[in-house]
């Protein structure tokens, strides 16, 4: 894709031109060197547009119908209430063949074809937690085009919801009743950083399982301390497929919303997020800078080889690795990279 002026891409996304943001997050992701450039030039004019949207992230188990449920509450937010919605939808990538399906959009019929919603599939690329590694970067791209409200849906409740819970404001866990012990499944560390569970799927003849899980979690939670923020986490049921329950979940995102804005602790929470995404970006920019490394490079492989033979430790090798990298004076060490 021909890349265009700064200003082009800029004009485009604050005009809330779907085809612009698209081309705008394209370039966030790229992995190219020389998107690098545009793409911090991009991020600098846009982050004074920032920050006016309500964060929502959505995990769960595979099979919960995160998507269907995103689908519905949508369509809640753009047909009932009269607002728009961005869904950053992160699929999981093979980690054989690094390929993603990127299917979001079948599965989310109906938001698929509104004009006041805006799907972007990302593969994981194996990034840790599901979300892809520039989902903070696209989110404040959809906020400075003026989406309002902003889902992120991960891959599924792993190994690192911190990731989510890191650069959303609302926390939501959907889960299913009728799996055997509702309780055997709760994981404390997921626990501790919800701000609200639904129990999806609450239709039917699951309606009365629905309503003995909702009662089980919500016992459960009340044996954990209380958040600093002064919030409860709720447990609720809802139906995406039967659209019951979803005004009443996002009635609950809305409460979380005003508690947090009133006593001050959006704020430090966007702090906190903001000094996250540093931390994150900087690991990105050394690991970036480690591989470019010639010296690095060029042994890496052979050291591969000789941990999978079994000729060396994966201990020695890391340390031979990162020696190489700190006795490399620093403009050698960039050479590549400004070559």
């Amino acid at each position: 894709m021909r890349r265009l002026p700064v200003e082009r891409y800029v004009e485009g996304v604050l005009g809330g031109d779907r085809t612009a943001l698209a081309r705008a997050i394209t370039i966030i992701e790229s992995n190219l060197p020389s998107d690098g450039e545009l793409a911090a030039r991009l991020l600098d004019a846009l982050l004074p547009s920032t920050g006016g949207s309500l964060r929502v992230g959505v995990t769960g188990v595979p099979g919960v119908g995160k998507s269907t449920f995103i689908d519905a509450l949508g369509m809640h937010l753009i047909r009932d209430r009269g607002e728009n919605v961005a869904v950053l939808s992160v699929d999981p990538s093979s980690p054989i063949s690094g390929g993603s399906i990127l299917g979001d959009k079948t599965r989310m019929e109906r938001l698929a074809v509104e004009e006041r919603a805006f799907i972007r599939p990302s593969p994981s690329q194996g990034h840790l937690g599901g979300v892809a590694r520039r989902t903070r970067e696209t989110m404040l791209l959809c906020e400075a085009a003026g989406y309002r409200n902003l889902l992120v849906e991960t891959v599924g409740v792993g190994q690192s919801e911190t990731a989510v819970r890191s650069m959303t404001d609302f926390f939501l866990l959907l889960m299913l009743a009728g799996a055997g012990d509702e309780l055997q499944g709760m994981k404390r560390g997921i626990i501790e950083m919800l701000d609200g569970m639904a129990i999806n799927k609450a239709d039917g003849d699951n309606k009365p399982a629905a309503e003995r899980a909702r009662t089980e979690y919500a016992g459960a939670l009340h044996l954990f301390p209380a958040s600093a923020d002064g919030w409860t986490p709720r447990v609720l049921t809802c139906s995406s497929t039967a659209n019951e329950g979803i005004a009443e979940v996002w009635r609950m995102v809305l409460a979380h919303r005003e508690l947090l804005a009133g006593n001050g602790f959006l704020a430090r929470l966007r702090n906190a997020q903001a000094l996250h995404w540093m931390n994150e970006l900087t690991t990105m920019g050394l690991d970036d800078l480690f591989r470019r490394n010639r010296a690095v490079a060029e042994r890496l492989p052979l050291l591969r080889e000789e941990v999978r033979l079994g000729r060396t430790t994966p201990f020695a090798a890391s340390r031979e690795l990162l020696a190489l990298f700190q006795l490399r004076p620093a403009h050698d060490r960039l050479g590549r990279e400004t070559s």
